[in-house]
């Protein structure tokens, strides 16, 4: 194992994959590895993104390797860890955030679109995991993998039954990878986040991260966030950058397969709503 770092959140040294890193949570996962120190690997299914991302990196002072992927197949995910251990000589640290969802009912979904959830949020987090282990059980530094997941993995999610199966499932997984992966000095967590201001949700789906293009919710949507969620706002992004940050930083050495809520208290909240006088209730009272 490598000595701590004299700054427990410095990431100087040490290589990063992080997919789905060109937008959103996994860019500001992977600007706020940078900004500690790391080496990037920047895999997402837009090139732009990799590339725009990749360049924020260096502009940082950090080396980058933006690699376009689909994250869905298994041997080109198996392709993007061999290039990153060839560039670098060292991974310390995974990222599994790729993935997405449309919603949707259970029943008007097609058995295309559950293989095409699994395969993206699940078998893309088992491909890169099981490629990456060798990797960091070489270095004999131990390392990193910290899974992206929702709070919807832990509450019902109408509309969105099968990506919170799958996050639910990415719960497990990370659990279990603690204890199977502890000997090796890999430690294994996750975030779960709820709604966060990204690209995805507010409209930004494919190309550039433009935020010229962004749809601004309504004052209802607002206010319905406000009211909801504990801290009294949406989520953003780099909040999510700085909750990685700490699990993969030496600050965190002793945590392992822990699901760390970034949802300003809304898995806390469980049904808790602010009724319109700003007053807690589990259902806001009818107004008829």
């Amino acid at each position: 194992m490598e000595p701590k770092a004299q700054n427990p959140l410095s990431l100087a040294g040490r290589v990063a994959i992080v997919t789905g890193g060109g937008g959103g949570i996994g860019r500001a996962i992977a600007l706020s590895f940078a900004g500690a120190g790391a080496k990037i690997v920047i895999a997402d299914i837009i090139p732009e993104r990799c590339e725009e991302t990749a360049q924020r990196v260096l502009d940082m002072g950090s080396a980058a390797l933006p690699y376009p992927t689909d994250m869905s197949n298994p041997d080109k995910v198996e392709a993007m860890i061999a290039a990153a251990d060839a560039e670098f000589g060292r991974i310390d640290i995974l990222v599994n955030n790729a993935g997405g969802t449309a919603k949707r009912s259970f029943r008007e979904m097609s058995s295309r679109s559950w293989r095409k959830h699994v395969d993206l949020n699940l078998m893309g987090m088992f491909a890169a995991t099981h490629s990456v282990i060798p990797v960091m059980e070489r270095g004999g530094r131990g390392g990193n993998i910290i899974n992206v997941s929702s709070i919807e993995a832990s509450r019902a999610a109408p509309m969105f039954s099968v990506y919170a199966a799958c996050k639910a499932g990415m719960n497990n997984f990370t659990r279990t990878m603690a204890l199977e992966l502890g000997d090796l000095g890999i430690r294994v967590n996750a975030i779960a986040p709820d709604y966060t201001v990204t690209p995805g949700t507010r409209g930004n789906i494919t190309g550039p991260v433009d935020p010229s293009t962004w749809f601004e919710p309504s004052e209802a949507q607002e206010d319905a966030n406000r009211r909801r969620i504990p801290v009294g706002r949406s989520g953003i992004d780099t909040e999510c950058g700085a909750a990685a940050l700490f699990l993969a930083s030496d600050m965190a050495s002793y945590i392992n397969g822990v699901i760390l809520p970034v949802d300003g208290g809304t898995w806390a909240s469980s049904g808790w709503v602010r009724d319109k006088a700003g007053k807690w209730s589990l259902a806001e009272p009818y107004e008829g």
